[in-house]
């Protein structure tokens, strides 16, 4: 069976989904109608909008392709459309009937048939490329560019851009979630004995200085050129690498702030500390390309560890805590909520993988 990065990256999709489809996860409760009901509703719904026909089909598209490009990968020619259809429509279907018992969410046949078409969608496409030789010209731009053992590093590379498109604080911030952790654990523990073992902050969080702020949008962008470079040997390429992953940052952010705060604010983040910070990685990226990859993963390791020190050291300011608001009550939450969880999670799965990387015994240099 090849190891393929599709695999688990069809795995964190599907998680994904689970979410998405189950958010905000509280007021469970049986409601006295027959958890099949949505099956016999009519089609189309009173309520629907081409904005949620199209969202049902694209939300689950990628995961059949990633499910039938997993199959293709690992030698089930056949079997590999018909059963990533398959288990698209079984998710849907199961999501579609956890949502009888959340009052806050509205199960419908409708839903189930496009997330349905649209695993089926994504798993020709897969088929299709594969029929064209497109996923074979990917295995041979894989081996040339990545060393074998490179799934983990791909699969964390994949989901960065994803990350970022969830408004940061800081432009390519991730990981700021001491503060929201803190204040969440002091509401969950209150009334109780345990609050007071809760380290006392002695003094308020104090913003960031320019130069602090220069720092952390810097080592933001270099922490995933390292991370490729731990997978990758010729320094040619390493540079090619760099370029386009500080070309993948600053025109996700650009996106991103878009979204956030419309069309004429995309590129207000980019102040002087941010547009120093991407100068600064780039040019320490470049510098770095001749590193040894072992030499490249303890200098990741460093980078994380400063990263999210200077980041979790930070408040979020009142106005970016309004965004963070508007973009969890919006319409949006369904699928940008997701890059949240992302950006909270990544550099610490980056983190797990350095440090498992590091403590490797496999001869890289």
């Amino acid at each position: 069976m090849h190891k393929t990065s599709a695999w688990p990256l069809a795995l964190i999709y599907a998680a994904l989904i689970v979410f998405a489809s189950l958010f905000p996860f509280d007021g469970w409760r049986e409601q006295g109608i027959s958890p099949w009901v949505f099956f016999s509703a009519r089609i189309p719904p009173p309520y629907w909008t081409w904005f949620d026909v199209n969202m049902n089909i694209a939300g689950y598209a990628p995961l059949g392709f990633l499910l039938a490009l997993a199959g293709l990968r690992s030698g089930w020619p056949r079997a590999a459309v018909p059963l990533a259809a398959l288990a698209g429509a079984l998710l849907s279907l199961s999501m579609e009937y956890l949502q009888i018992f959340l009052p806050r969410r509205v199960p419908s046949n409708m839903d189930f048939a496009l997330n349905a078409t649209g695993a089926l969608l994504g798993a020709l496409a897969a088929a299709l490329l594969e029929r064209f030789g497109a996923i074979a010209h990917w295995s041979r731009f894989r081996e040339r560019w990545f060393v074998p053992h490179a799934r983990g590093a791909l699969v964390l590379l994949a989901l960065w851009p994803w990350a970022l498109l969830f408004p940061a604080a800081l432009p390519f911030g991730l990981g700021q979630m001491w503060e929201r952790l803190e204040a969440a654990l002091i509401d969950a523990l209150q009334d109780t004995p345990f609050l007071q073992w809760l380290p006392v902050r002695e003094a308020p969080l104090e913003p960031l200085s320019p130069g602090a702020e220069l720092m952390a949008v810097a080592l933001g962008l270099l922490i995933p050129c390292l991370l490729g470079y731990c997978v990758m040997r010729h320094a040619g390429r390493r540079m090619a690498f760099a370029l386009a992953t500080a070309a993948v940052g600053v025109g996700v952010t650009a996106l991103s702030s878009l979204l956030s705060y419309g069309p004429t604010h995309a590129w207000e983040w980019l102040t002087l500390p941010a547009r120093m910070g991407v100068l600064v990685a780039l040019g320490a990226a470049l510098a770095m390309a001749a590193v040894p990859r072992r030499g490249c993963a303890a200098l990741l390791l460093l980078a994380l560890m400063l990263h999210l020190n200077l980041l979790n050291q930070a408040p979020t300011s009142a106005y970016f805590a309004q965004t963070l608001q508007a973009w969890e009550q919006g319409r949006f939450i369904r699928f940008y909520g997701l890059g949240q969880w992302l950006g909270w999670l990544w550099p610490y799965g980056a983190l797990v993988y350095v440090v498992l990387r590091v403590s490797r015994r496999d001869g890289d240099s």
